[in-house]
């Protein structure tokens, strides 16, 4: 017998961990899109799991009008139109204060401040929010120059990137806990050596605080620890060395490998046939590709032909937690990226209680 329509679906291991983490410490996620229905049937179920107090950007009446159509509750659920704000006047002072210091304007503040994504984005950066989501009704670049132009940038990270989680319980070779966090599947193009090594680090970091335990990172390439000599595989090999460096220093519980191919990282098997003389190891946790071609292509093919769950991208590298989905999203992606980016601000609490870095 198949399930009603208003049936939630089946939370998958990977989401009830996180559940569980959020019900101890709830946060509040702002969603910049607030106008569309799947984003309004997430925050009512956040709102029934307890995890999250949602805050939804747009017209009031409009957002009202879909729930009622829906029969969706809005209980505990925050709605925001930015330019009718009370905080309005307050952030364009903010903006205007942001463009006095660079050597270009970002734009009119009153019509930047009245732009969703930039209204959440300042929420998020002056602590009116633990969190952002946003993209489900925009064009990725609009979503993403708002978050540059408004939330600090880590300043240990050379530029911001994205990561991908991935799960599916009929995957083989999912990592060790079924879940792997694919990085960088967003932003930069070629990344350098430098680059390369940060995305490893803080990506392990990403994965640490979501697993509690020691993570294995790939540093993926066509070549296996000097199969090819090519330019492309010497780069992750320096850049794992690079990051195994600082690892080291920062004492962390993350263990940095590359360069290695796919096959390698996941499937044990294929490791003792192609590193003879290699220890026994267990399937990768975090996978990081040489290129953003690469890691996107290999995201549109682990979603759309093996039927993979994607939760992000998580944007790493700013000083607020912030979460990008893509138009196409469905309503259980949403909660689950949600709820991921709130465990993340969990740790951004931790590590900075004042608010502040």
């Amino acid at each position: 017998m198949s399930p009603s329509p208003d049936t939630p679906p089946a939370v998958s291991p990977v989401i009830s961990r996180l559940l569980s983490q959020l019900r101890n410490h709830p946060k509040r996620v702002v969603f910049t899109e607030g106008e569309d229905i799947r984003v309004i049937r997430t925050a009512a179920r956040l709102v029934r799991e307890e995890v999250v107090a949602p805050i939804l950007l747009g017209n009031r009446d409009r957002i009202r009008a879909m729930a009622a159509e829906h029969a969706v509750p809005l209980t505990f659920i925050h709605i925001i139109d930015p330019p009718h704000s009370t905080d309005f006047k307050l952030f364009c002072q903010r903006i205007d204060n942001m463009a006095r210091y660079r050597s270009n304007s970002i734009g009119q503040a009153e019509e930047l401040v009245a732009k969703p994504h930039y209204f959440g984005a300042l929420m998020v950066q002056y602590g009116q929010a633990d969190a952002i989501v946003g993209g489900n009704q925009a064009l990725p670049a609009s979503y993403f120059r708002a978050l540059l132009h408004t939330i600090k940038p880590l300043p240990h990270v050379p530029k911001i990137f994205g990561v991908s989680i991935i799960t599916g319980n009929h995957l083989q070779h999912l990592g060790e806990s079924g879940i792997i966090f694919m990085a960088d599947s967003a932003l930069n193009p070629n990344p350098d050596v430098t680059e390369l090594s940060a995305i490893a680090i803080e990506t392990g970091k990403l994965a640490h605080h979501f697993l509690g335990r020691k993570i294995r990172v790939a540093m993926l390439s066509h070549s296996t620890k000097g199969s090819a000599s090519t330019t492309d595989a010497k780069r992750m090999a320096a850049a794992a060395s690079l990051a195994q460096a600082e690892a080291h220093r920062q004492f962390l519980e993350i263990d940095i490998e590359g360069e290695l191919q796919a096959d390698v990282a996941l499937d044990p098997a294929a490791a003792e046939i192609k590193i003879p003389a290699a220890e026994s190891r267990r399937s990768a946790d975090v996978l990081v590709f040489p290129n953003l071609d690469a890691a996107h292509i290999s995201l549109k093919l682990l979603q759309h032909v093996a039927g993979a769950r994607n939760y992000g991208q998580l944007i790493l590298g700013l000083a607020r937690p912030a979460a990008q989905v893509p138009r196409t999203v469905d309503e259980e992606t949403i909660f689950g990226t949600a709820a991921a980016i709130a465990v993340e601000a969990i740790k951004y609490h931790q590590l900075y209680p004042d608010g502040d870095l």
